[in-house]
Formats: C-alpha cells, sequence, structure tokens
C-alpha cells in the first residue's frame, strides 16, 4: 500500500509563488517518474511537468520558466515550485508517482490564483 500527501496550495494574488510538496510513504522499493496534473473547473486533467528517476524534466508549455519541480530521491517527495502565478493557473493540483507496479494519485490540493 502507497500513501501520498500533498501540500501546499491556497490562494495567492496574480505574481505571487506558491510551493506545492507530495510524500510518499509506504511499501516503496523505486520510484520511476513523479509529476504534477491540474484541473480545472469543466477542463480535463493536463500534465504540467514531470521528473524522472534521474531528474529529467518536462514542462507544459503554459508553465515553462514560471513552474520548477524536483524531487528528494531519499524522502520520496516531489515538489512544485510556482512563480509568477496567473488566474488561469487555479485548478486542483494532483501528484502522481509511478512505482514499478503501478501509479499512484494524490488526492489534490486546491490553487487558486485572484486578486
Amino acid at each position: 500500500q502507497v500513501q501520498l500527501v500533498e501540500s501546499g496550495g491556497g490562494l495567492v494574488q496574480p505574481g505571487g509563488s506558491l510551493r506545492l510538496s507530495c510524500a510518499a510513504s509506504g511499501s516503496i522499493f523505486a520510484i520511476y517518474a513523479m509529476g504534477w496534473y491540474r484541473q480545472a473547473p469543466g477542463k480535463q486533467r493536463e500534465l504540467v511537468a514531470d521528473i524522472s528517476s534521474i531528474g529529467i524534466t518536462n514542462y507544459a508549455d503554459s508553465v515553462k520558466g514560471r513552474f520548477t519541480i524536483s524531487r528528494d530521491n531519499g524522502k520520496n517527495t516531489v515538489y512544485l515550485q510556482m512563480n509568477s502565478l496567473k488566474p488561469e493557473d487555479t485548478a486542483v493540483y494532483y501528484c502522481n508517482v509511478a512505482l514499478p507496479t503501478k501509479g499512484y494519485w494524490g488526492q489534490g490540493t486546491q490553487v487558486t490564483v485572484s486578486s
């Protein structure tokens, strides 16, 4: 059994910053990719950024230059530093962790960008 605990969401003004964290625990022997997805009301869930086990990163065009994904393999934790936030970044953000057997989703954390 694997559990993912997300934290760091909230309300922020346009231009502000937030840092999301997602910690995995349980029966973990290896983690492949870790990533962040988001889902805005009425829209499909979309990839925001992901990072491979060796640190190769991939970003959605809409967040390039503003968001940074990183991971701490010793803590089984993935982070998403979000800067220069825009109202269109408002969504529920979900972390995803790929293990050798299957992928797991976090419970989601709300990010609201509004003045």
